[in-house]
């Protein structure tokens, strides 16, 4: 019998060269360097060595009851095969990105329609700053969720629109729920959506509710294994919501302005790196009408489809992307972060990407439909697109710096193997990273910028003892080591200081 091939039409030839123009735009920023590693990076990095050797198996992010390792375990096969890299963290980011794609431009086709399935591609493929530092950056919480997430929609769709589903795909369901349960709260508002469109479908049986339930207790049990080890001060809802809610207590006006004047901007791609110029900042407030009337005219076309049926389950989906949109800008709203920081804080709003399509579909609509106010409706998709190419461009100039940044750091290792030094301290966005990337040869143990013991996640690095002080040149800690050694002429070394060791509590 001769192999036959699923036929390619027209919309999918359109999507396929657009995202794999996403592709190769991340590609090249991985090989350039950019965006720069850090020591969030790194700890993930320490985590999947540790779990290539058979050391450790992680839960969650060192130093913290909160935020799962899949990042980790991913990339723990990689840091195997060829040592502790960047490259070796951020493969499974890019294959992560390619897989939300895939998934993104077969559930807009869905829910929606084939030619907003390729113009969402092709706005996703568009890459920012804030945006590109999200899906490429291993540290996680981010790179992996969004394609978890929009998985979870296209099987939630998949289970209330066929007739006939065995229990096993409730099963995945209920498990692919429970993982992202494990890995960050972050998508409650998508979770909650997908879970009240599959329940509001009466699809469920005794059989298959077992099933979900018992999928959901199989990806969910690192969380679980977690908190009844830790006890109540470790419970990973409550670290959330602790970190959910700190910082200083500004006004309503400084989250509003912070969150969705300027954070929403930044963290949907429309900025260049470290600000937003004036003229970007339009899209905040047309996002939250677009979803606003997307939601109004889901809940209408509802009232008058067939539960369960096609057309109910695209409506009802359509709803839980628009509301699941809401939900998460008005929770980062009310966060102390959106007017504390709303440049880096924007990585909040990472999942907003998934609920673009139903933003855009009210647009979508009067453009297809052919009439007279077709052209003004074109107009916000075409200003979109051309903010997006503009905030991606700027990150190219951008390149050559975060090159430099990594030259850097690897002079500054060869320095430290050179003199032979095997434990130093640092400050936190330094150390890390020099424990991955030399393979624990140097270990690497945290202080503050008052030269007391800092934030060490992996604690069995410290020792109050070191063989040399490593600090940025310029740095809070670099002053600081200046004072308490006064007279002593640190070498310099690609923008760092090396101090000779001391004892430090």
């Amino acid at each position: 019998m001769p192999v036959t091939f699923p036929r390619l039409d027209r919309y999918t030839l359109l999507a396929v060269p657009l995202g794999l123009l996403g592709i190769s735009w991340r590609i090249w920023l991985t090989l350039a360097g950019s965006p720069p590693t850090n020591s969030d990076e790194a700890t993930m990095g320490l985590a999947a060595l540790h779990v290539s050797q058979g050391r450790d198996f992680p839960i969650f992010f060192y130093g913290q009851h909160y935020m799962g390792t899949i990042d980790a375990y991913l990339s723990a096969p990689l840091v195997a095969l060829f040592g502790p890299s960047v490259a070796a963290l951020r493969a499974p980011t890019l294959a992560l990105f390619a897989i939300f794609l895939v998934l993104m431009f077969a559930l807009v086709r869905r829910l929606f329609s084939p030619g907003l399935a390729v113009l969402t591609v092709g706005l996703l493929a568009f890459g920012a700053d804030r945006v590109v530092k999200n899906q490429l950056i291993a540290a996680g919480g981010y790179p992996e969720t969004a394609p978890m997430v929009a998985g979870l929609l296209l099987l939630t769709y998949s289970l209330v629109t066929r007739a006939r589903t065995r229990w096993y795909a409730f099963a995945g369901w209920g498990a692919l729920f429970g993982l992202i349960t494990w890995n960050h709260w972050l998508p409650a508002p998508f979770l909650f959506g997908a879970a009240a469109v599959l329940v509001s479908a009466r699809v469920l049986s005794r059989r298959t509710g077992i099933a979900v339930v018992a999928g959901f207790g199989v990806g969910v049990l690192p969380l679980l294994i977690d908190n009844v080890h830790g006890g109540v001060a470790t419970n990973s809802v409550a670290v959330f919501l602790e970190l959910n809610s700190a910082g200083t207590d500004a006004g309503p006006w400084d989250r509003i302005i912070g969150g969705a004047w300027l954070g929403l901007p930044m963290g949907m791609g429309l900025c260049a790196p470290g600000r937003c110029a004036a003229w970007s900042l339009w899209w905040g407030p047309v996002f939250v009408v677009l979803l606003l009337v997307a939601a109004v005219m889901a809940v209408r076309a509802l009232r008058r489809a067939a539960r369960p049926s096609e057309e109910w389950a695209g409506q009802a989906l359509r709803l839980a992307l628009a509301g699941a949109g809401l939900l998460s800008l008005i929770s980062y709203v009310r966060s102390p972060a959106a007017a504390d920081s709303p440049i880096e804080s924007a990585r909040y709003l990472a999942l907003l990407g998934l609920a673009l399509p139903a933003a855009l579909w009210p647009l979508w609509l009067v453009v297809r439909s052919g009439r007279a106010t077709a052209i003004p409706a074109a107009v916000p998709i075409a200003a979109l697109a051309a903010t997006m190419l503009v905030a991606t461009v700027s990150l190219v100039p951008t390149a050559a710096r975060y090159a430099r940044l990594r030259h850097d750091q690897r002079e500054l290792l060869v320095a430290l193997d050179k003199a032979d030094l095997r434990y130093v301290h640092s400050e936190y966005w330094t150390c890390n990273w020099i424990t991955y990337l030399s393979d624990e040869r140097i270990a690497c143990g945290v202080v503050d910028d008052s030269l007391n013991r800092g934030l060490n996640r992996y604690p069995g690095y410290w020792r109050e003892q070191a063989q040399a002080e490593v600090a940025p040149v310029n740095s809070a800690l670099d002053a600081a080591l200046a004072r308490r050694m006064p007279g002593v002429v640190p070498q310099f070394v690609a923008g760092y200081h090396i101090y000779p060791g001391s004892s430090l509590s």
